[in-house]
C-alpha cells in the first residue's frame, strides 16, 4: 500500500484521508462530509454565525444542507478502490440517497386521511426519515411536511386531544425550514403559538414532546411578524419565565431567553416580560447555575434590553446583586457581554440614578470596573461608552476613597 500512489484530489484537506462522502461547500472546495460537518458544529458551539472555508478561507454557512454531494468524484474514488484490491483498499459504499418527494407526498397523504392505522402508520414513516435529518430534511421540506404537522397540531389543540402530538412535533422540528411557505403559516397564526402553549402547560405530555415546542417556539418567534409578537399575553411571559424557574436543562433555558429576546422589543412586551418576573428568574439563573458563556450572553442581552424601560430599570436595582453582576461579569466573559453590561449600568445612571444607586455602584466596585475597561485592551466604543458613564457621575465619584488611586490615571475628566 505503501508504494501505492494516491491522488491528491482523494484526499480530505481536513482529516488528511481518503474521502467517503465528498460534498463541495460554497467555497468550491470538496471535503468529506463527516469532517466538514464537524468543522461547521464547531464553529456552531463556539457561537460563530459562520465558519471559515479551511483552504480558502471565505465564509461558510453553518447549515449542512448548503453541502453539495461530488458524485463525480464519489465514483471516481469507488472505482480506484475496486482495481487496487491488493493493496489493502477497501471499497467506499455509496452513501444512502435523500428519500424522494413521491414517497413523503404519499405520507402526508395518509396522514390526513381519516383511518388512524394509516394515520399512525405514516406518521412513523416520517419520523424514521425525520432523523436523517441531513440528507432528509431539505425534501421533506419542499414536500410541505412542515405545513401538514403545524395543520395537525393545531387540529389536536382543537379538540383538546394529544393523540399523536409528539410524533408531529418531533417532526416538525427536525423538518422545518424557514422557506417563505412556511413563514406564511406561522408569522401571523397567533393559534400555532396558543397550540405551543397549551403543548408547554399540559401535564399530559411526556417532557420530550415540551422540548420540541420549546424549540419550535424558538423558530416561530423568528420570522413573526410584529402584528403577532405584539398581541402575546402575559400568560405567555408568564409560562416562558416558569420554564426557567424549573431550570430543566441549559437547551431549554437557551431556547426560552432566545424567545423573550426576539419579542421583547415589540409593543408592551418588555413591560409583560417584567411583569412576569424574568428579571428575578434569569438573574438567578446566571447568579446560582453559573452558565455556560452563550447563556450569559443571552441573559444579559435580555436584561439590557428590559433595562431601557422604568419598570425593567426598577426590578433590577430591587434585586440585592443586580449591579454587582453586572459589575463583576465585565471584562471576564465576552465583548458581547461587556457591551450589554455596559449598556445596563448606562441606562440606569442615566435614567435611574438615585443617591442610593450612584452610592452603590461606587461601593459594588461597578466605577472601578469603568475605570479598568479603559485601562483594558477592548474595543474602542467600550471605552467610549465606560468614559460617558463615568462622566455623568464625576462629581461623586472622582475623590472617593474606595477607586484606587491608579484607575482614575488614565480617566481624562
Amino acid at each position: 500500500m505503501d508504494e501505492l500512489e494516491l491522488p491528491q484530489y482523494f484526499i480530505c484537506p481536513i482529516s488528511l484521508q481518503i474521502m467517503k462522502d465528498p460534498v463541495t461547500t460554497v467555497s468550491g472546495i470538496t471535503y468529506d462530509r463527516e469532517s466538514i460537518k464537524r468543522w461547521l458544529l464547531t464553529a456552531a458551539a463556539e457561537g460563530h454565525s459562520s465558519a471559515v472555508c479551511p483552504v480558502t478561507k471565505q465564509l461558510l454557512p453553518l447549515t449542512s444542507s448548503d453541502l453539495t454531494p461530488n458524485h463525480m468524484l464519489r465514483r471516481l474514488i469507488q472505482a480506484w478502490c475496486i482495481v487496487n484490491p491488493k493493496s489493502g483498499i477497501e471499497r467506499i459504499p455509496t452513501p444512502k440517497s435523500p428519500v424522494h418527494k413521491s414517497v413523503v407526498f404519499k405520507l402526508i397523504r395518509e396522514v390526513k386521511s381519516g383511518n388512524p392505522l394509516s394515520h399512525l402508520n405514516a406518521l412513523k414513516k416520517l419520523d424514521e426519515l425525520a432523523k436523517d435529518k441531513e440528507k432528509n430534511q431539505k425534501p421533506m421540506a419542499e414536500a410541505g411536511v412542515s405545513k401538514a404537522m403545524i395543520f395537525l397540531i393545531l387540529k389536536r389543540f382543537k379538540e383538546g386531544k394529544t393523540l399523536f402530538l409528539e410524533e408531529a412535533l418531533r417532526i416538525l422540528q427536525l423538518t422545518w425550514i424557514p422557506t417563505e411557505e412556511n413563514k406564511k403559516i406561522v408569522e401571523e397564526n397567533i393559534d400555532f403559538i396558543h397550540s405551543l402553549l397549551w403543548v408547554l402547560s399540559n401535564d399530559e405530555l411526556e417532557n420530550i414532546s415540551m422540548i420540541h415546542a420549546l424549540k419550535m417556539l424558538k423558530n416561530v418567534t423568528e420570522v413573526a411578524k410584529t402584528s403577532l409578537l405584539e398581541r402575546l399575553k402575559l400568560n405567555f411571559f408568564k409560562e416562558m419565565v416558569s420554564i426557567l424557574h424549573k431550570n430543566k436543562s441549559p437547551q431549554d433555558n437557551k431556547a426560552v431567553l432566545h424567545v423573550l429576546i426576539q419579542t421583547s422589543p415589540h409593543g408592551r412586551n418588555r413591560m409583560k416580560i417584567v411583569e412576569a418576573g424574568a428579571i428575578f428568574e434569569i438573574m438567578e439563573l446566571e447568579l446560582i447555575n453559573n452558565p455556560d458563556k452563550k447563556t450569559t450572553e443571552l441573559i444579559f442581552c435580555l436584561l439590557a434590553n428590559l433595562c431601557t424601560c422604568a419598570e425593567g430599570r426598577q426590578q433590577f436595582i430591587k434585586h440585592a446583586g443586580g449591579i454587582a453582576l453586572a459589575a463583576k461579569r465585565l471584562l471576564r466573559i465576552s465583548p458581547t457581554t461587556d457591551d450589554r453590561a455596559l449598556c445596563i449600568i448606562e441606562s440606569l445612571a442615566r435614567f435611574s440614578a438615585t443617591r442610593e444607586v450612584v452610592s452603590e455602584m461606587l461601593r459594588v466596585s461597578a466605577v472601578s470596573k469603568l475605570c479598568m475597561v479603559l485601562q483594558a485592551d477592548c474595543a474602542g466604543y467600550l471605552k467610549n461608552k465606560a468614559r460617558d458613564i463615568l462622566r455623568l457621575h464625576n462629581y461623586a465619584w472622582s475623590n472617593s476613597p474606595c477607586i484606587q488611586v491608579y484607575l482614575l490615571t488614565c480617566y481624562t475628566r
